[in-house]
């Protein structure tokens, strides 16, 4: 099954402030995405030359009182898999806990045994949805 980097979380309570900080580490804003819905915004950044493994900035608009105090500054690890089905199977036959399960065939949240939330993205388009994943409930905190 193959697996690729992409990108590292992190949650910010000042926007302009952090991006202000890792520009002067030499890394330039790669993409933006604002969701409404969602109440966040996303801005990825990387050094130049190095785009395909940026840090990815999340500020939520209604604010998170819990920073910086919680730890929640740390987000995830985010990888990119071929299918996303096929390693949440081999995760929870291997004992692992699926959080979030992948109901969407799109995007699942493991966590590592030292509680490191992982992300996992569907390579490519979302796989359809199938059982017995639209069925899983989430599992603790991911």
């Amino acid at each position: 099954m193959g697996i690729k980097y992409l990108h590292t979380m992190v949650r910010v309570l000042d926007l302009e402030k952090s991006i202000a900080f890792y520009e002067l580490l030499g890394l330039r804003e790669t993409r933006r995405i604002d969701n409404d819905r969602g109440r966040f915004t996303l801005v990825f950044l990387a050094p130049p030359g190095q785009e395909e493994c940026p840090v990815e900035l999340t500020l939520n608009w209604d604010g998170d009182d819990g920073l910086p105090s919680d730890s929640r500054h740390f987000g995830h690890l985010a990888y990119e898999v071929d299918d996303i089905y096929g390693m949440c199977q081999t995760l929870i036959d291997n004992g692992i806990t699926v959080n979030r399960p992948p109901r969407d065939g799109h995007m699942a949240f493991v966590r590592s045994p030292d509680n490191i939330s992982i992300e996992l993205l569907q390579k490519g388009e979302a796989l359809p949805a199938a059982e017995p994943w639209i069925s899983m409930p989430n599992s603790g905190i991911w």
